[in-house]
């Protein structure tokens, strides 16, 4: 019989998600001096490891790096050739290995010793010469692997990942890491311009259309069709915002009407309309304009009419 790839996925999932459930008992003493040691660290950290627990630990110094951590990735292997110069005084070292027994994770633990850096174990296995040789030894050891032959690293290394996790995230709160600092280390692609575009950096290169309140409904219809942003702020002799016309509001006004020849811009707009400061970020903007369901913003700059800001704009910043 065909086997049912839909039981062997969801009897993976439920088996490594136990198997991560299963660490909480873990977080121990050790775990509390692990994040204390990283906390004081004076250098970097470095993380080391073979075959898929090098990979694991590639993914956490990248996510050490990105919340304000600064580590390096050392393979356990390369640094017996060479490497090992990547291990400067004051760095603190990580080793991910699921039996802590490989060759070459027992050939690298007394030269991290004899280098007098710390060393912390992240390992599946209390009873190995790297448990017992490291400094702080955090332990992953899970009842078996996903695979059926219970061979190929899979729940192994998934408790390796979470665990990382559970380390950088401690750093993030003991630290106070924000919004802002994240910012820092992501300026690129949507993430990061979520975390520090703002709308001043947008809506600059927009027409700014206004008119007053006792514009005539021809010159309303004529700023808004020169300035092709389908609306118009209204606004007083102080640049103050009074009101805003929309398209819609035409369209709702002409419907109603038949004598518009002294209908004026008072007439139709729309008081207090939704606005933000133009030093708020974006995807703030963004998140108005969905619960609103509208597609224009007006900026504003201490309360005065500086412009607006549309959902195109947004959309070409690739925020949508």
């Amino acid at each position: 019989m065909k086997p049912n790839c839909k039981d062997i996925a969801q009897r993976v999932i439920a088996q490594e998600a136990a198997a991560v459930a299963t660490l909480q008992k873990f977080v121990d003493d050790d775990f509390e001096r692990a994040i204390a040691l990283l906390l004081n660290c004076k250098g970097r950290i470095v993380l080391s490891g073979i075959g898929k627990s090098a990979i694991i630990a590639q993914k956490i110094v990248a996510t050490f790096n990105s919340t304000g951590t600064p580590s390096i990735f050392m393979h356990a292997a390369d640094a017996l050739h060479g490497d090992l110069g990547i291990i400067q005084e004051g760095d603190v070292v990580m080793i991910l290995s699921k039996s802590g027994n490989s060759p070459e994770i027992k050939a690298l633990i007394p030269l991290i010793k004899n280098f007098g850096n710390s060393l912390i174990a992240i390992c599946g296995n209390e009873h190995s010469d790297l448990a017992k040789q490291a400094d702080i030894f955090l332990n992953t050891t899970v009842p078996n692997e996903a695979c059926p032959n219970n061979l190929a690293p899979t729940t192994s290394t998934t408790a390796q990942l979470v665990i990382g996790d559970a380390l950088a995230v401690c750093l993030m709160e003991i630290k106070g890491f924000k919004d802002e600092d994240f910012a820092k280390f992501h300026p690129g692609g949507t993430l990061g311009k979520k975390l520090y575009l703002r709308v001043a950096d947008v809506f600059v290169h927009n027409e700014k259309p206004a008119v007053y309140p006792h514009q005539s409904l021809k010159e309303v219809i004529v700023e808004m069709t020169q300035k092709r942003l389908g609306v118009t702020a209204v606004i007083d002799e102080e640049q103050n915002l009074v009101g805003i016309i929309t398209d819609g509001d035409l369209r709702r006004m002409l419907k109603k009407n038949t004598d518009i020849e002294h209908i004026s811009a008072k007439d139709i707009m729309t008081i207090h309309p939704k606005h933000i400061s133009k030093d708020e970020l974006a995807i703030t903007a963004l998140d108005i304009m969905r619960k609103n369901a509208i597609t224009q913003l007006v900026v504003t700059d201490n309360k005065k009419y500086s412009g607006i800001i549309h959902i195109h704009d947004l959309l070409k910043e690739g925020l949508i």
